[in-house]
């Protein structure tokens, strides 16, 4: 399975390359449009601050909302939080800053009165609806986070985790083919492999529907 990683100057992209080889997909990471809507498969990465990744995503926005409509798209960190309708992040206070609004919510800081941020480590997930991407996941178990910035619990969340308060670690659009994950897999050792795992197998069966169907 081909899959492309979206190159627009944030994230660990190496990482994520190597992690993805291992779930047996065959990786480019390109920086071209072109490419990008031509992939049958994509990965938005995203390391940092939610508006700095605005600003780099803005040459590939369109494209990623146009894949969307028929493309399985995997986020990733900040990569999954640009998937929300706005974030908080970096926004004077009481506004936002918008994301590309794939999926409904708003990111908003984790609530630092109550516990240490940014949430850095191993933290337990709660499966709350079926998807194939948390296909052999099971509740309790473990992945890895660094964020500072998290969304609600809400009809997308395919799993949560709770620190502070339940936030969405892995979310996914009605249609099924748009998700991401608020944690790392790439570093999330056995669990971390099996949700790419999931993600490379759900957009082989995706394109072969695709095709057959055509």
């Amino acid at each position: 399975m081909q899959v492309t990683i979206i190159d627009y100057g944030v994230g660990n992209l190496r990482s994520l390359q190597r992690g993805l080889e291992r779930a047996d997909a065959t990786v480019t990471i390109s920086d071209d449009p072109d490419e990008i809507a031509a992939s049958d498969a994509l990965v938005l990465p995203g390391v940092g601050a939610f508006g700095e990744c605005v600003r780099n995503l803005e040459p590939f926005a369109d494209v990623v909302v146009d894949a969307a409509e028929d493309t399985p798209v995997l986020g990733i960190c900040v990569g999954f939080q640009l998937m929300f309708t706005e974030s908080t992040e970096g926004a004077p206070e009481g506004e936002t800053i918008d994301g590309l609004d794939l999926i409904p919510g708003r990111v908003e800081r984790l609530p630092s009165d109550e516990v240490k941020v940014p949430h850095m480590g191993w933290n337990e997930l709660t499966i709350e609806r079926d998807h194939p991407i948390v296909d052999g996941i099971d509740d309790g178990d473990y992945a890895y986070f660094v964020h500072s910035y998290g969304s609600e619990v809400a009809d997308h969340t395919v799993a949560s985790c709770d620190y502070g308060f339940d936030f969405a670690a892995v979310a996914a659009t009605e249609a099924g083919n748009v998700m991401g994950t608020q944690f790392h897999p790439e570093k999330s050792g056995d669990t971390g492999l099996r949700i790419l795992k999931n993600f490379v197998n759900f957009a082989e069966n995706w394109n072969d529907a695709q095709v057959t169907a055509d």
